[in-house]
């Protein structure tokens, strides 16, 4: 296995309310190697500050990850088209002045949740569509949109959307791999890493469990090392990859119901096998039983702020020694 850098995402901390720096020096009062801002900071249009960041984490040996991208053209909630190829262009050009390498891009839909969607395709396509053309806007940069595994596409989707584009791995296309997030579009996370594996630039390393209820599957956050996500696995087909990747960690509290027993629903997947579908219910069994002996517990969102700090700090020890043990 990689010796990789294990850093976090500063979402994982937004309770703390800290600014950019304040974000670096905690990474590295607690031996972090670097951090993701997924969500670009507020100062992001002064190129004094993207100048002054940058400097700073490099005297600090952090690395720095960049967001700000988007890949849906148009407003999940209004349906209205948005300019998403200028904003990526404001999201490019910072990341650039940075040296950074990627944008990460999550459009924070949960477009099968909703009756009135659009259908997938049709997302796939209008999405094509407006990407082909900022082909080179990216790479004049040298820059790679890096969209997330989210609640909005399933890994065999964003591989015939790779292919709409026309574009191979180490394009101007990539994939940001959230280790978790893949439970809740009903995803095995080993088999989904590896479908995307050569498309894999920048991480969210997150654990998590699966278990059903009444209403169906549901998904939920776990503290790093404590749920199902099988990270030496993952990590160990990572390092096959060429490169610099970072495995950044992002957690949160949470859970997500997945409506399963609902036939309109479980056919918006229509990619998901039979033997998927059997780990998926293999797992909701482990976590039954980890449920039952409180090894694990789906912790709500309004508790995050409490518990964030002291969490992601085990986290970061749990990854970090994952790493170590190789």
């Amino acid at each position: 296995m990689k010796k990789f850098k294990v850093g976090i995402d500063a979402y994982s901390l937004k309770p703390l309310d800290l600014d950019p720096f304040e974000l670096l020096d905690w990474a590295l009062i607690h031996e972090a190697g670097g951090v993701q801002f997924s969500e670009v900071p507020a100062q992001a249009g002064d190129k004094a500050f993207l100048k002054e960041l940058a400097q700073y984490a490099s005297e600090n040996n952090l690395y720095l990850e960049w967001g700000g991208g988007e890949h849906i053209p148009f407003d999940l909630i209004t349906g209205k088209a948005k300019d998403i190829a200028a904003s990526n262009r404001k999201a490019v050009e910072q990341a650039s002045a940075m040296g950074i390498r990627t944008i990460r891009s999550c459009s924070g839909g949960l477009m099968r949740w909703r009756e009135d969607s659009p259908s997938t395709e049709t997302y796939l396509r209008k999405m094509a569509a407006c990407l082909r053309p900022q082909r080179q806007a990216f790479k004049d940069h040298g820059v790679v949109l890096a969209v997330e595994t989210h609640f909005e596409f399933t890994t065999f989707e964003l591989l015939r959307l790779f292919e709409m584009c026309e574009v191979e791995p180490g394009d101007f296309l990539g994939v940001c791999l959230d280790t978790m997030n893949v439970l809740t579009m009903l995803e095995d996370p080993v088999a989904a890493a590896r479908r995307i594996l050569p498309w894999v630039v920048t991480t969210h390393v997150k654990d998590g469990a699966i278990f059903l209820s009444p209403g169906g599957l549901v998904s939920f956050t776990a503290e790093a090392g404590r749920g199902l996500i099988d990270f030496r696995t993952i990590f160990e087909d990572l390092s096959a990859l060429p490169g610099d990747l970072r495995l950044s960690i992002e957690d949160h509290g949470g859970d997500f119901l997945i409506p399963v027993f609902n036939p309109a629903f479980l056919a918006k997947f229509p990619d998901l096998t039979v033997q998927e579908l059997g780990r998926l219910l293999q797992m909701a069994a482990e976590t039954h039983a980890l449920l039952q002996k409180k090894e694990l517990a789906v912790l709500d969102r309004a508790g995050w702020p409490e518990v964030c700090e002291a969490r992601v700090e085990r986290d970061l020890r749990a990854v970090q020694l994952i790493v170590e043990e190789g």
